[in-house]
């Protein structure tokens, strides 16, 4: 025997299907960085997280002999190895100058613009550049 299903209860399906959707790309929303400004970082990496749906450098900046740790948000895992990156690719300890574009309110976290290792050396960030 064969179940009817209504007009209405596909519509409320429907409804719930794309409800549950929503938050799932709320994520990717950048608006918390100001992309008016940017900041150059030099400091050594406490931490470096491969991690979806991006990745962060935890970066010790010593200025002035007050050290803060900044939160840097990188791209996807899936982006970065496609530029070379692997999960072993920033050690704890590696001097890196990092320009970000820092967070709206203020707070210590920022978005990975370009960096340059200890070496001089660019390190590549985008398989796009």
């Amino acid at each position: 025997m064969m179940k009817r299903v209504s007009f209405r209860g596909n519509l409320a399906r429907a409804i719930i299907v794309l409800a549950l959707a929503v938050p799932a790309v709320a994520h990717h929303s950048s608006a918390m960085f100001d992309f008016d400004k940017s900041l150059t970082l030099k400091g050594a990496v406490k931490d470096f997280q491969w991690t979806n749906p991006h990745c962060w450098v935890q970066l010790l900046v010593a200025d002035n002999g007050v050290t803060t740790e900044w939160s840097v948000q990188m791209q996807s895992p899936g982006n970065l190895y496609r530029a070379g990156w692997r999960p072993g690719t920033l050690k704890v300890g590696d001097s890196i100058t990092v320009v970000v574009h820092p967070m709206r309110d203020g707070s210590l976290g920022a978005e990975w613009v370009s960096a340059i290792g200890a070496d001089g050396n660019t390190i590549p960030s985008s398989p796009l550049k």
